[in-house]
C-alpha cells in the first residue's frame, strides 16, 4: 500500500470536515426526540463514513486494489485523485475536481442543506402554534428535511462513493421512509381530519407542482408529529 502517507492519514481532516457538515446540518436540523435523533444520527454516520475513507484509510481502493491495479496500471490508487472512482473508472484525464458528476454533486449538496434549512424555519413556527406544517417546502412535499438528508447524501456519493456509503444509502432511505411513515401516523393522531386533507393533497415525497396554490396554509409542526 505504497504512498499512502501522502494523502491519506488525515485524521484530523477527518474530524474537521465531519464535525462542520454534521453540525452544519444540526444548525438546520435540530433533532427533538428519540426518532429525530435516529435520523440525525444515520446521517452522521454516513458522514463520518464518508470522510474516514476520504482522508483517514482508503479502504475501498485497498479492498479493490488489485482489480483497479489490473485495469489502471499506470495510476497511483493511493492518490487522493484516485478516490474519486467515478472519474477513474470512466477514465478520464485531468482534475476530477472539475468534472460533470464533481460539479452536480455541490448542486445536490447546496438543495439537500437549502431544503433543511428552510424546513426548519417553517417548523420552528410550527412547534410554537402547534398547527400542521403546510407552506414552504410542506407545500410540495410532506418530508422536505429527509429529502434533504438524502439530497446531501446522494451528493456526496457522486463526489466520493466508497463501498460503505454505497451500502448504507440504500439502507439510510429505507430507514427515511419508515422514519416518515411513522411519523405520520403521530400526525394522523395528532391533527386528525386536517392531516388527512393535508396528505391527500401533498405527495409524500416526490413533489407535484399543481398550477394552483389551494394548499397554500398555516404554519404547522413536523408533519409527523
Amino acid at each position: 500500500m505504497n504512498n499512502t502517507g501522502n494523502d491519506y492519514g488525515l485524521w484530523g481532516l477527518v474530524a474537521i470536515n465531519s464535525f462542520i457538515f454534521i453540525g452544519f446540518a444540526y444548525s438546520f436540523f435540530r433533532p427533538l426526540n428519540l426518532r429525530d435523533w435516529r435520523s440525525f444520527g444515520a446521517y452522521s454516520a454516513f458522514v463520518v463514513a464518508l470522510f474516514a475513507e476520504m482522508y483517514g484509510f482508503p479502504l475501498t481502493i485497498y479492498l479493490l486494489s488489485g482489480w483497479l491495479g489490473s485495469k489502471f496500471p499506470g495510476v497511483n490508487l493511493f492518490g487522493h485523485e484516485a478516490g474519486h472512482l467515478w472519474w477513474l473508472a470512466s477514465g478520464r484525464q485531468g482534475d476530477p475536481h472539475f468534472g460533470v458528476l464533481h460539479l452536480l454533486s455541490f448542486v445536490f449538496l447546496f438543495a439537500g442543506f437549502a431544503l433543511l434549512s428552510k424546513s426548519w424555519h417553517v417548523l420552528y413556527h410550527a412547534q410554537r402554534l402547534h398547527q400542521l406544517a403546510r407552506s414552504g417546502p410542506y407545500r410540495h412535499v410532506r418530508h422536505p428535511q429527509y429529502i434533504g438528508f438524502v439530497a446531501i447524501m446522494f451528493g456526496f456519493l457522486l463526489q466520493w462513493p466508497t463501498l460503505l456509503t454505497l451500502a448504507m444509502f440504500p439502507v439510510l432511505v429505507a430507514m427515511y421512509v419508515r422514519l416518515a411513515i411513522a411519523e405520520e401516523h403521530d400526525s394522523e393522531q395528532a391533527f386528525g381530519d386536517a392531516w388527512r386533507e393535508y396528505a391527500q393533497a401533498t405527495p409524500r415525497f416526490l413533489p407535484r407542482f399543481a398550477k394552483d396554490d389551494d394548499h397554500a396554509r398555516p404554519l404547522g409542526s413536523r408533519t409527523g408529529r
